[in-house]
């Protein structure tokens, strides 16, 4: 298990056997909080044996980014009553005091931490147990250096998450730190297939792809004499801009590629504009190198 100095809530905590005694205090006041899941259920219902112990395990797998309370409706008929509760199971969500969202009838264990994750996601939270601290903690390593000790922590979270898009893309960062390319290779490769179109795993592939590059990338003075005595020469000035990326001049690669699609869009089957493309997925999109390169690369589309 992931440790970061976060316990989780026992179980207790997140799931409870609410009465209409205390519905105000454990789902109206608490979901000002937290949400609240409630389940209204009764003995008799065939559907509700089932739905509610998958509801259980959703939110147990959530660590505390959601709470549960299961409402026996035979025993709080006035609360159903207010609720408009015609059928059971009925399950609503409440955040800041208000239902937010809801279904009737069992659901499939899928739907149902489908379900979890975008009520969370609707609260601003995060629905993957709590793992948006370790991935900020390790990126934080990463950044500061220390990759083996940041990898160590993206792997303990796959352990936990085997699905989770940040933790594959930033190991294989890590390996790209380390200089192992092939390795890198290695773990996007073993990615599930479900996450396989996942953002994070897209800018991986970017990564590797520009890793790649720099390993082949050409001298930056002597590209960039090339470039100074023949501006037009387009090959020197694409092998520039690669150079340039390579020794972490991405904002100047930039603009040698805009420069060039400038100058001929069309040259070598839209190489400019496609380096362009792995650059900024590789990039997070709120980079400002990003945004103004995009900026500027759609306006000469659509000049």
């Amino acid at each position: 298990m992931l440790e970061l100095g976060k316990t989780q809530a026992p179980k207790e905590e997140l799931v409870k056997d609410v009465s209409e005694a205390d519905f105000m205090a454990e789902v109206v006041d608490l979901s000002m909080q937290v949400p609240v899941i409630v389940d209204f259920w009764a003995p008799w219902c065939g559907p509700c044996k089932t739905l509610g112990p998958a509801l259980e395990k959703a939110v147990e797998e959530a660590k505390g980014a959601v709470r549960m309370a299961k409402v026996n409706v035979d025993e709080a008929q006035m609360i159903a009553g207010q609720l408009r509760i015609q059928s059971i199971p009925t399950v609503y969500a409440f955040y800041k005091g208000q239902p937010i969202d809801g279904f009737q009838g069992a659901l499939p264990a899928s739907e149902v931490k489908a379900f979890i994750e975008r009520v969370v996601k609707a609260a601003g939270g995060d629905a993957s147990g709590g793992l948006d601290e370790a991935i900020a903690a390790a990126e934080e390593m990463l950044e500061q250096g220390a990759a083996e000790d940041a990898g160590a922590i993206f792997a303990a979270i796959l352990e936990e998450q085997p699905e989770h898009a940040a933790a594959y893309g930033g190991l294989v960062r890590v390996q790209l730190a380390l200089g192992d390319v092939e390795q890198a290779e290695a773990v996007l490769n073993g990615a599930p297939v479900a996450i396989s179109k996942a953002p994070e795993l897209e800018a991986a592939h970017a990564q590797i792809e520009l890793a790649k590059q720099a390993a082949n990338a050409g001298p930056v003075a002597e590209l960039q004499a090339q470039v100074e005595a023949n501006p037009d020469d387009l090959q020197a000035r694409f092998d520039l801009a690669k150079a340039l990326h390579a020794h972490g001049n991405v904002a100047e690669a930039v603009d040698q590629l805009l420069d060039l699609f400038r100058r001929d869009r069309d040259w070598n089957d839209g190489a400019a504009k496609a380096q362009l493309f792995t650059i900024f997925e590789a990039m997070k999109a709120n980079d400002p190198v990003v945004l103004n390169g995009r900026r500027k690369l759609s306006s000469m589309i659509f000049a």
